[in-house]
């Protein structure tokens, strides 16, 4: 019987995150999710998981806290005694969409905590973690991955923090990949486009305009499950040859044409 992966996908109670957590399950994955709401709030997703054949572990905790990031880990190691796959998902959008010159250094620092801080040390922790392992069995297959965004390169002048924020997921991924490349741990960055969740929701009439109008390629919306099939794909080694790559999932929007 093939031993199942254990897989920790952070702000997988909803949106993009529960998408993956999704995809993982139907591929055979337990999942752990670190997330900031009660587990009650998310019991529906939780359920939706199990039924998908997954065994489930929900820590609520902050991923800007290091409490929260060792409490997660450990009982990940209690139940599991290992873990195989990492996705950075959780993030925030600013509360404000406020023009750069008039954005507040708070909304900066909160969006820059969540999106960029705390994932890059729980990554510091897990890939420790990943080390250990891999030096116990270097036939199993580890990984990471971050979920940045087109914003990483596309400028939103409303939106300046989120992007700054996702440009230095962009970065973090290349430095992960270049430090963990000797223990062969892939890194991994997926760019999702605009993929349709409760964060995009009060754009909803927007983008709509923008899709009908051309902006993508493919003229749809994104959906959670699109980014969950490409976390898949990399979570089940189709490219262990790849760290560091960059895997586009936005419609085609960045796609330079004449």
């Amino acid at each position: 019987m093939t031993t199942r992966k254990i897989a920790l996908v952070t702000g997988a109670g909803r949106g993009i995150g529960l998408g993956i957590a999704k995809c993982l399950a139907k591929d055979g994955a337990n999942i752990a999710i670190l997330d900031v709401h009660e587990e009650s709030a998310v019991s529906d997703s939780l359920k939706e998981l199990q039924t998908l054949g997954a065994e489930v572990l929900y820590v609520q905790g902050d991923v800007t806290k290091s409490e929260s990031r060792k409490q997660c880990l450990e009982a990940i190691l209690t139940k599991w005694n290992r873990i195989d796959v990492l996705v950075n998902n959780a993030g925030v959008a600013p509360k404000v969409r406020a023009d750069i010159l008039e954005a507040t250094e708070e909304s900066y620092e909160w969006v820059m905590k969540i999106n960029l801080q705390g994932p890059y040390f729980l990554t510091q922790l897990i890939a420790n973690q990943m080390i250990k392992q891999r030096k116990q069995d270097q036939s199993s297959f580890t990984c990471i991955i971050n979920i940045s965004s087109v914003s990483s390169t596309v400028a939103s002048p409303s939106r300046g923090e989120y992007c700054i924020s996702k440009a230095g997921v962009s970065m973090a991924t290349s430095l992960w990949a270049a430090r963990l490349g000797e223990y062969d741990i892939p890194v991994y960055e997926i760019r999702p486009g605009i993929i349709k969740t409760d964060m995009t929701a009060a754009v909803t009439e927007k983008y709509d305009k923008l899709i009908a109008e051309g902006l993508l390629r493919q003229k749809r919306w994104g959906l959670p499950e699109d980014i969950g099939k490409a976390a898949a794909s990399l979570a089940r080694g189709d490219m262990a040859y790849s760290t560091g790559q960059v895997i586009m999932v936005d419609g085609g929007q960045t796609v330079a044409i004449l």
